[in-house]
């Protein structure tokens, strides 16, 4: 079927609305929402969870199932309706004109099917190509996507290669056809910081080679601004913010985006001095939104009588072409004005140490037919001599990609696994043999945990304050009931949750809500040491905002030692007072967050940083390519863990990275660096993220 010329845009959406039908009602899901992308642009689409971002590009693939559909307005691809398209239209214009690439790339990946098969399925379908022709397109694809050895990974299966291989390999699939529209919903939000980098410079290249137009979904603005020509910022269903890059980054105009850079940190960002500031109040629910506008009961700019009275429409942004917002008080308010200044101060100073790890290291044993038993036998070197101390009051971030050895470390740290070697003493006393079954009253509450998934961590069928009175409870805290039920009560004060909580269940809870029970369970037996293992990463921004300032202020209060373990070096900046950085089981470098985010860098660290997305256009960001992935544990290189991907390597003389493991140095400031760079040579390091001469 010829595809008939157009030279206009390529997508166009205008006064979209959707809506997801039940047996009672109706429940509005996006409202007069327009959006167009010429040819060769990328336009990003962001946003809490919620506000409407995949529904609009399930929209535009009409694939809004059972219960939703399209009540008003048009969207032409090519100048074509798509809402009057018939089944046979929509398959041909489905993975051939416009694909996508969703989050989780296992899912659009045949488990059984080899890679090869599955790339090949979509010209042979699409463009009727003999096998020949289209296993000849598969391969040039694999090696346009940047994966090495491009036959072996066609004989592949999915589950034989990692994360961002299977992310790289949903990007060929969707871009076999060469479609003129690209729609990307969240496809990094699974990587690791590095990957994501990877498979963020390769969108922005196959965008530019192939001139195919993007439609960007992510929460991430640093994400949006690396990769996009123009931004949408919707909320609640509606776009409140559109326009070009540089005039939403350095010219917003709505106070929801304005919220939302506040609420994400920059790295001139302060913890102490200039706080991150928290969206407040709840995203409202689609059948619950308020009269007039939609973030109005959340914003600090709200006029009663104005803001309330009806439906607020997008007007132009003066200046600038195509900038328009969704705000009655465009021209009151002070933009430029910086956020209130927090009362906070600066933090109080660092105490004792609470906990000291030494030599610590942990192995596996590994059959090598772990199935059926038998075989040679193979070490699993998780954890290789550990050592560092953590003291009160003290926030010790603890970054890498995954592999590295994290939460193994975290594992043997609670007690839920042993050390091999080594030791780890909490006030004095040593713990690393101890599970924790047979781990004392004192030992467990002293040292607690705060996992990724708060979903996965409440009892469903448990109200909120019936978990945290176990909790104290089995930590033994009070001498009755009526002491206990107090004490609940003031640890849903502590974490800022309404009392009335404590009668509900954790459905009735959102994501921010149920972290934030997590935390009150976790301090429930004034604990010592929390392990707080990526506790805002699935989290929207202005939450994750919320509960990192939450973090910090029971810290402030209670002088708690936190572990902070993350692969989001933005909120790692802002939050640490030091810094470890591990590779495949070694810690590579340590230091304050000062040193380690400033040269000079282990080659590891510095290419970390130059993954990091930095939403403020006022940092510039030098690109450093980190090939390859982490090697395998059971197999590591020999001499340096680091030396298979490391860009410094040649600069030092003899071979010794690939012969030997470097020690660990001792720089200016008790700064620690595991590397063989010679001191002039880590003097030529250069900074990774440096300000433009503008500060927000």
């Amino acid at each position: 079927m010829p595809t008939p010329e157009h030279d206009g845009p390529v997508l166009e959406i205008d006064r979209l609305s959707v809506s997801f039908f039940t047996r009672s009602r109706a429940i509005p899901a996006v409202m007069d929402f327009s959006l167009g992308i010429r040819p060769g642009e990328a336009v990003g689409l962001v946003g809490e969870s919620g506000c409407g971002k995949s529904t609009v590009a399930l929209a535009v693939m009409r694939d809004l199932g059972v219960n939703g559909r399209i009540v008003g307005g048009r969207i032409r691809f090519r100048g074509r309706d798509i809402t009057a398209m018939n089944d046979a239209q929509l398959r041909h214009l489905r993975g051939n004109e416009i694909a996508m690439v969703y989050q989780e790339p296992m899912a659009s990946l045949n488990p059984a099917m080899r890679i090869g098969r599955q790339l090949m399925e979509v010209p042979m379908i699409h463009h009727q190509k003999s096998r020949a022709e289209a296993r000849a397109l598969a391969l040039e694809m694999v090696a346009d996507v940047k994966l090495p050895d491009p036959r072996r990974i066609l004989e592949s299966y999915p589950h034989q290669l990692s994360g961002g291989q299977q992310q790289r390999i949903v990007i060929a699939m969707a871009l076999m056809s060469r479609p003129a529209l690209l729609i990307l919903d969240e496809p990094t939000t699974a990587l690791d910081v590095t990957v994501e980098a990877g498979i963020v410079r390769l969108i922005r290249d196959l965008g530019a080679k192939y001139g195919t137009s993007m439609l960007f979904i992510s929460h991430n603005l640093g994400l949006i601004l690396e990769t996009c020509d123009r931004i949408c910022v919707m909320y609640s269903g509606e776009a409140v913010e559109r326009g070009k890059i540089e005039d939403v980054f350095d010219r917003m105009r709505h106070p929801y985006t304005q919220a939302l850079f506040r609420a994400i940190p920059v790295p001139d960002a302060d913890r102490n001095t200039r706080p991150l500031v928290a969206i407040p109040g709840n995203f409202p629910l689609p059948d619950e939104r308020p009269r007039g506008c939609n973030f109005g009961p959340r914003c600090a700019y709200r006029v009663p009588g104005l803001c309330d009275q009806g439906r607020v429409p997008l007007q132009k942004v003066d200046g600038n072409k195509g900038h328009v917002s969704r705000c009655l008080r465009i021209a009151d308010i002070d933009w430029t004005a910086p956020p209130a200044a927090s009362g906070r101060g600066r933090k109080p100073g660092i105490g004792k140490v609470t906990l000291r790890v030494e030599r610590l290291k942990k192995y596996h044993d590994l059959a090598a037919n772990a199935l059926f038993g038998g075989g040679e036998r193979r070490v699993v070197r998780a954890n290789e001599t550990l050592s560092f101390d953590a003291h009160e009051g003290e926030t010790l971030a603890i970054v890498g990609e995954s592999g590295c050895g994290k939460s193994t470390f975290a594992r043997v740290l609670m007690g839920l696994e042993t050390a091999t070697e080594g030791r780890i003493l909490l006030h004095g006393n040593e713990i690393q043999d101890i599970a924790t079954g047979d781990r004392s009253r004192e030992t467990v509450s002293a040292i607690q945990m705060v996992f990724q998934n708060p979903f996965d961590t409440l009892n469903p069928s448990m109200t909120i304050g019936r978990q945290i009175l176990r909790a104290l409870e089995v930590f033994d805290i009070g001498n009755s009931h009526a002491q206990r039920h107090s004490r609940m009560l003031k640890l849903l004060d502590l974490v800022k949750l309404p009392r009335a909580f404590a009668d509900r269940l954790p459905r009735q809870l959102s994501g921010g809500q149920k972290q934030r029970v997590a935390i009150a369970r976790a301090f429930a037996g004034d604990a010592a040491v929390v392990l707080a293992d990526e506790p805002v990463s699935a989290l929207d921004v202005s939450v994750q905002a919320a509960v990192t300032e939450l973090l910090t202020d029971i810290q402030r209060d209670h002088g708690t030692t936190l572990l902070f373990i993350s692969h989001d070096l933005g909120i790692v900046r802002y939050l640490s007072d030091r810094v470890l950085v591990m590779y495949l089981g070694h810690i590579v470098e340590l230091g304050t967050t000062d040193q380690v985010f400033a040269p000079p860098y282990h080659p590891y660290t510095e290419a970390l940083l130059s993954a990091v997305p930095v939403a403020d256009t006022s940092f510039s960001k030098r690109e450093i390519v980190l090939e390859g992935d982490v090697p395998s544990a059971i197999d590591p290189p020999p001499g340096c863990p680091f030396q298979t991907r490391c860009r410094w390597k040649h600069r030092v003389a003899g071979g010794l990275c690939e012969t030997r493991v470097p020690p660990m140095r001792t720089l200016p400031g008790k700064h620690r660096i595991r590397c063989h760079l010679e001191d002039p040579i880590l003097g030529e390091m250069q900074p990774v993220i440096t300000a433009a001469g503008k500060a927000r």
